[in-house]
């Protein structure tokens, strides 16, 4: 795509978000482009799905981690998993541990949090999406990396649930 189209098309991305035009479809000789957008411009809260629909057992990210590193120390780091609770992404996305560069993150390491306390942020199309936690407990591992795309159902948060 040539510098001129890909300005012609933010233009008419910028005039179609100004206008609160949903969706657009352009059928060109040598270009076909459907632009779509998410109805809300405002921030949403994305509930995590609760435990009981997991769809596989949780295992514990610093049991894998210690199974990579050392084989003899996973039997050991693994009975502790069963207490713990990976909160998942609910969209596809890109994971945010804050709400702005610079800024601190909504919970580190340690931390206790509460079902509903917003955890993180996942943007999809340029819409900021907080997550919120779907279990109490103890923050014991920030899965996701700052600023790296996430999937929907990819672990986020290892938590030790109360």
């Amino acid at each position: 795509m040539e510098e001129k189209d890909l300005n012609e098309l933010r233009e008419l991305v910028q005039f179609l978000r100004d206008n609160d035009i949903a969706e657009f479809d352009l059928d060109r000789e040598e270009m076909k482009v459907r632009i779509k957008f998410a109805s809300a411009v405002q921030p949403q809260v994305i509930h995590a799905a609760p435990a009981q629909y997991a769809a596989a057992p949780v295992a514990a990210p610093a049991a894998i981690q210690a199974s990579a590193a050392a084989p003899a120390a996973a039997p050991a780091a693994s009975a502790p998993a069963e207490n713990l609770h990976e909160v998942k992404s609910p969209i596809v996305g890109t994971f945010y541990e804050s709400s702005a560069p610079g800024a601190p993150g909504f919970v580190k390491v340690g931390d206790q949090i509460e079902v509903g306390q917003v955890i993180c942020i996942v943007e999809a199309m340029k819409l900021m999406n907080e997550i919120e936690s779907d279990v109490a407990g103890e923050i014991v591992s920030i899965i996701a990396k700052n600023g790296q795309p996430v999937e929907y159902g990819q672990p986020l948060f290892a938590v030790r649930a109360r």
